[in-house]
């Protein structure tokens, strides 16, 4: 954690919708004038797209077959703990764009399933902002939690959370269901190992639950709209929360327990932008506070 150098840290699974917290977090800091960099959880995948289907064989034939994007041989943790930290220490860095399809191949000038050379940060940013798998991950060699100053979880129920990942895989990769259920059953043990445990140690779970029937994700038709679900937004220290403001402001929320407040689907992103902007804000200020004493 560093008040010159502070990080945002918005972490999920695959399909839990990290994306959208990213989107809106744009947003806010393009209305509010700050300079920020991003870094993808992604970048800092261990293999490309090949090399990872080589591995993933090579470790069933082994009797290992649970190697997975979730768990820490796939992914250089150790890299993206001294991104974290070092950009903490003096706003500095390196990052990639991993290559996911023929749209992002032709911007990049990178074969899909690639990496983009690594780069350096832009000078003089303000905060550095991670979305990605391990934003929050604590193991027994690295602590990425530790150096982040907002940590965000975003985790749907569970069923909800495979319905989004085989729509998407479906429709955007042309993966058959066969091979997206393989997935999530070679995952399940870095799931329940490396991603559930974050959401103990992020400040802010936003958790979308549906109120429609998605007891089959398999054989789900639609994914649930934003208008047949409610978001449940827990606060890990709920001091300093105006939720008397927040239930003022978003028509149709409720408290649930005294640091959760539960709000309709279709809220989620006024509920991010007041959630957040004071918490940006606030991040700023002591930024330029603690630049304004050194310069003393």
């Amino acid at each position: 954690m560093s008040v010159k150098h502070p990080i945002i840290s918005v972490t999920g699974s695959s399909g839990a919708g990290t994306t959208t917290v990213k989107h809106t977090f744009a947003q806010i800091i393009r209305r509010e004038g700050v300079n920020a960099v991003f870094i993808e959880g992604d970048a800092f995948h261990r293999f490309d797209r090949e090399a990872m289907k080589n591995e993933m064989a090579k470790a069933t034939k082994s009797g290992k077959a649970h190697l997975s994007h979730f768990g820490p041989e796939a992914n250089l943790l150790e890299d993206l703990e001294a991104v974290f930290k070092g950009y903490a220490d003096n706003g500095t860095g390196k990052t990639r764009h991993y290559v996911h399809d023929a749209e992002e191949a032709e911007a990049s000038g990178c074969a899909p399933g690639t990496f983009t050379p690594w780069a350096s940060f832009a000078e003089d940013s303000d905060l550095l902002f991670y979305e990605g798998l391990h934003g929050a991950v604590v193991t027994e060699t690295v602590n990425i939690a530790r150096h982040a100053d907002v940590r965000i979880g975003v985790v749907p129920v569970i069923n909800l959370e495979w319905i989004q990942k085989i729509h998407r895989d479906r429709s955007t990769r042309g993966y058959s269901t066969e091979a997206i259920r393989d997935t999530i059953l070679r995952r399940m043990h870095d799931y329940v190992h490396y991603i559930c445990p974050q959401f103990t140690e992020t400040d802010i779970n936003f958790q979308r639950v549906p109120t429609v029937d998605t007891s089959n994700p398999f054989v789900a038709r639609w994914i649930p709209t934003a208008d047949e679900s409610l978001v449940v937004i827990r606060f890990r220290d709920p001091r300093g929360i105006d939720f008397p403001y927040l239930l003022n402001m978003i028509h149709d929320s409720f408290m649930s327990r005294a640091n959760s407040i539960v709000i309709p689907g279709g809220k989620m992103d006024i509920a991010l932008q007041l959630i957040l902007t004071p918490m940006i804000w606030r991040l700023i200020e002591q930024k330029k506070r603690a630049c304004c004493e050194a310069d003393r």
